[in-house]
């Protein structure tokens, strides 16, 4: 995408070079994710007046229609055998307040202290921890978080609560390691061992980490690869199968669209669909 447009000045982008550039790229995922940086990008560029208006939501990014990969979602059995595993690991109470909030892991590496309210039993969500290259050296930045619908509030489960008590002597250890915190950083929830802002890569290296210990424990049974995101879907999905309205689920993700709700997070395990066959068999039993 460098290649093909960086070189241009913004008055000269239009939706014709844009969506030329895009359909140059190998798979619809890469398109999606290249639309996703140029649409900011170019929102950045309305809101400095130096264009009047964002062509690239214009652009199209599904061109292959290759199949989509199924998303991971943990089974409740492999939640807790992770979480058994993962209690030993300095993001313990991090994996646990995911998979209770269902929060995105920028946000929760940009939790602060001051984002909790445990009178009203709820975490304030206002921003989100960003890590990027700027003039060759790689910085943190807190930012506002992706939409209006991503500013929200979501109630603490009793799990959250504790992890996140948790978490707070895990913090006072660490400052009394006599680590300082980065400058602008001081009320992070969730930092590195060395009272740093953690990062998306370091989260991902904890959980690799402990699906391997998992396997060796376990030599015969599959355990699939689990992302950050991972933990999101497993929320949705756990909440869904307890019969939480839809339209709720979506307000606790903070997503801006129903539909995007419904078409993402959603899915059936084998639990569920076992579950399912009993409820109908119990049914059948009784009306028979």
């Amino acid at each position: 995408m460098k290649e093909a447009l960086g070189w241009r000045k913004l008055s000269k982008l239009n939706l014709v070079i844009m969506q030329e550039a895009i359909n140059n790229l190998r798979t619809d995922n890469e398109r999606k994710n290249s639309k996703k940086i140029l649409v900011d990008m170019l929102e950045k560029a309305v809101a400095s007046d130096l264009i009047t208006k964002n062509v690239a939501k214009q652009i199209t990014t599904e061109i292959t229609k290759e199949d989509k990969a199924p998303r991971r979602v943990l089974t409740v059995k492999e939640t807790e055998l992770f979480l058994e595993e993962a209690m030993s690991t300095f993001y313990y109470n991090l994996f646990v307040v995911a998979l209770e909030t269902g929060m995105r892991i920028g946000e929760l590496t940009g939790l602060q202290w001051e984002d909790i309210d445990y009178k009203r039993k709820l975490i304030h969500v206002r921003h989100s921890l960003t890590y990027f290259s700027k003039d060759g050296k790689y910085i943190f930045e807190l930012h506002p978080t992706k939409t209006n619908k991503g500013l929200r509030d979501i109630p603490l489960t009793e799990r959250a609560i504790a992890a996140l008590q948790g978490q707070y002597f895990v913090k006072q250890k660490v400052m009394n390691n006599g680590k300082e915190p980065m400058e602008g950083f001081e009320h992070l929830v969730f930092v590195t061992k060395n009272n740093k802002p953690t990062t998306q890569f370091l989260i991902t290296e904890c959980i690799d980490g402990i699906v391997k210990r998992i396997h060796k424990k376990n030599p015969c049974l599959v355990f699939e690869k689990v992302t950050p995101h991972a933990l999101r879907h497993t929320f949705a999905t756990r909440w869904a199968e307890m019969g939480v309205p839809i339209k709720t689920v979506s307000a606790i993700l903070g997503h801006s669209q129903l539909q995007l709700t419904t078409d993402l997070y959603m899915h059936v395990t084998q639990d569920s669909l076992f579950e399912g066959l009993k409820q109908f068999e119990k049914t059948r039993k009784v009306v028979s």
